[in-house]
């Protein structure tokens, strides 16, 4: 079977390509996960994040917003002595401020989802780089919304971080020519809930 070649031979990485980057992602609670954990993912690689991923998901109460929003001092002391997660108090804040600012997306858009997949129309933008090395970091989708959120006040949401997100979120279908995920077409995402 052949794949990205990003993914290479880990076994988690593998898993994580074959059944969930790439996959439209249509409810609050898992489009929030993914936010959550590209804030931490800045300057790192995903597989970090993919290994500590239920370190985060039992430390941040399941990826709560409502929960993770009222974090106090006392909350984020406990975080930063957890060896299980990524331990950067600026990244910590990020999550607490861009968890309280949730709800703001949800009242003007409908949803968290919603906010995201306006962007592309609700329909996936497909690319297929044919190696590693057409892979880009950012476009211009990526760069108008980091620019609208940093705007609504949300933390770590450069271009880069951003694209990510839409990359594992299947906002950004990106899967190299001769991966078995390639090719086809994808159709219209329909939200199914928000939280």
């Amino acid at each position: 079977m052949t794949r990205c070649k990003w993914c290479g031979t880990d076994s988690l990485y593998q898993s994580y390509h074959d059944h969930e980057w790439g996959v439209p992602v249509v409810d609050d609670k898992a489009m929030f996960e993914f936010f959550l954990l590209e804030t931490f993912q800045a300057g790192l690689s995903w597989i970090t994040i993919l290994r500590k991923r239920e370190n985060f998901r039992l430390a941040f109460d399941n990826f709560d917003h409502k929960v993770i929003a009222s974090y106090n001092g006392e909350k984020i002391e406990e975080l930063l002595s957890n060896p299980g997660i990524i331990r950067n108090k600026a990244k910590i804040n990020a999550a607490i401020r861009n968890a309280a600012l949730i709800p703001d997306l949800q009242r003007e858009f409908g949803s968290l989802c919603d906010y995201f997949w306006k962007w592309v129309d609700y329909s996936p933008v497909v690319k297929e780089p044919a190696s590693p090395a057409e892979y880009c970091a950012t476009d211009s989708l990526s760069d108008s919304i980091s620019k609208d959120l940093k705007k609504r006040g949300f933390k770590f949401v450069g271009s880069t971080t951003i694209y990510a997100h839409l990359q594992a979120c299947g906002m950004v279908y990106e899967h190299e020519k001769n991966c078995f995920k390639a090719g086809g077409s994808i159709p219209k995402v329909t939200i199914t809930e928000a939280f």
